[in-house]
């Protein structure tokens, strides 16, 4: 079996072009075209504390996550966003197309070297174990992911407009939130606050949840 991280893989991200274009289209609620180069900081700190967060939905932004089963299935709880996502019922991991082996996400509230540990571990090498064995008996896909467990390495990609981004990071960021997910939407969060802070420095997140659990970013140029 192979571990592995969480990840986020994303474009990076214009949030001045993106904030001046939100500022354009809300504009027009008001008539107003009185547009400057830093006019849109204080137009959209306006329009977030009266309320008029949909504005912020002409504006979207898609990530590709790389996380647990478990992590995903909470994640694709909201309503508002667009998932596509690598599907255990039609990807067989006992192909040499996956290098006939299951991955898995490295626990992040469970400590590498304790017992715990080693039990989690060792269940993983049982399933995959099993599951190639099924697999080489010629079970179907379909069949094969009833074997398979939360801590299941699967990709997927998720597009919000802002004010969805929005709505997911302060649920998700949260201290109540599963740290399996806190692990990426976190940084994520933060990237965000960096390029559009003007939409994204109010909201909150836990700041106690520890720096070096957090999955790594990778920026890629926009094409």
């Amino acid at each position: 079996m192979k571990l592995i991280d969480p990840y986020v893989n994303l474009e990076k991200i214009d949030g001045i072009k993106m904030m001046k274009k939100i500022e354009k289209a809300g504009r027009t609620c008001y008539k107003s075209s009185v547009l400057s180069d830093n006019s849109y900081k204080k137009f959209i700190s306006n329009i977030i504390g009266n309320g008029h967060e949909s504005v912020l939905e002409h504006e979207k932004v898609t990530v590709v996550i790389g996380c647990d089963v478990g992590a995903y299935k909470d994640i694709t709880r909201h309503r508002l966003a667009s998932f596509s996502i690598e599907s255990t019922r039609y990807c067989n991991y006992g192909k040499d197309k996956f290098g006939n082996e299951l991955k898995f996400i490295r626990p992040c509230n469970i400590k590498e070297g304790t017992e715990e540990y080693k039990i989690w571990e060792r269940t993983m090498l049982e399933i995959e174990k099993s599951y190639i064995e099924l697999s080489n008996l010629g079970a179907k896909p379909d069949q094969l992911r009833m074997l398979l467990p939360h801590s299941t390495a699967a990709e997927l990609v998720m597009t919000c407009n802002l004010r969805e981004w929005r709505h997911v990071f302060k649920l998700r960021c949260s201290s109540h939130a599963h740290p399996s997910i806190r692990q990426f939407f976190i940084p994520l969060l933060l990237y965000f606050r960096e390029v559009m802070p003007e939409v994204f420095n109010d909201v909150p997140y836990d700041e106690e949840f520890p720096k070096e659990n957090y999955a790594k970013i990778n920026l890629v140029e926009a094409e």
